[in-house]
């Protein structure tokens, strides 16, 4: 690790001092939107068996059982497990929740399709263990299954870079303090870690696991879509299917 790098499991806290005030935020809003395309993109129809990795408190596990999938979604953070299975089970949905940290996924050719969304847990590990925790992505689809995984855009994090972030170039791991508020209202100053990627290392590292890569494309929070990435894209949206 280097120096720019962070020190332990530094999201726990964050999620714990977040709670249910993780749900205001305005990148949570456009779940519908982005729930909707990839049902298209990812030809998933009721009864199909779809994990999230990195799920947090559920929001994209939840809309997808809403429209009839069998959904297990997996988080380290209790706090957000926690929300995930209360919401799920006063909703009744076909959903089930387990606290496990991304880097111990250990489904094999189980799933119809897999999700790793807003970050999901494959953008916080600083740099380190992508490799290792895409193929365990992969390891869980049944083979033809498909995967739609979101990572922030290095192109993006340096045109836009801000007073007081730093960019990794040996990690590619950018750091920000973001001021964040509890359920109370009470603000608190975080660090905040993301891992940056370009077309070209998303598309190896699928290619790498066994994926056939359908697209690559340019996003943004509640937009996804097929556009070509620019440099004003703040993630990339990969899906693609396992060989």
């Amino acid at each position: 690790m280097t120096a720019a790098g962070p020190a332990g499991d530094w999201f726990d806290p964050l999620a714990e001092f977040l709670g249910p005030a993780y749900l205001r935020n305005a990148f949570t809003k456009g779940t519908e939107q982005e729930v909707d395309f990839l049902v298209g993109a990812l030809g998933l129809t009721p009864g199909a068996r779809v994990l999230d990795v990195g799920c947090g408190p559920g929001r994209h596990c939840l809309a997808l059982a809403r429209r009839g999938c069998s959904v297990v979604g997996v988080d380290r953070s209790p706090r957000f497990v926690a929300l995930a299975r209360a919401t799920a089970a006063a909703e009744g949905l076909d959903v089930r929740v387990d606290e496990t940290d991304v880097r111990d996924l250990a489904f094999a050719a189980e799933f119809d399709a897999a999700i790793c969304l807003c970050q999901g847990g494959f953008g916080l590990l600083g740099g380190h263990d992508e490799e290792a925790v895409f193929g365990r992505i992969v390891a869980a689809l049944r083979p033809g299954g498909a995967l739609a995984l979101t990572a922030f855009h290095s192109a993006f994090a340096l045109r836009h870079l801000e007073a007081g972030e730093t960019y990794d170039p040996v990690t590619g791991v950018l750091h920000e303090v973001a001021t964040l508020r509890d359920p109370a209202g009470v603000e608190a100053p975080f660090d905040l870690w993301t891992t940056c990627f370009t077309v070209r290392e998303l598309g190896g590292l699928a290619r790498a696991a066994g994926v056939v890569v359908d697209g690559v494309h340019g996003v943004a929070p509640g937009a996804y879509g097929t556009a070509v990435p620019t440099l004003d894209h703040p993630e990339l949206l990969l899906v693609g299917r396992r060989s």
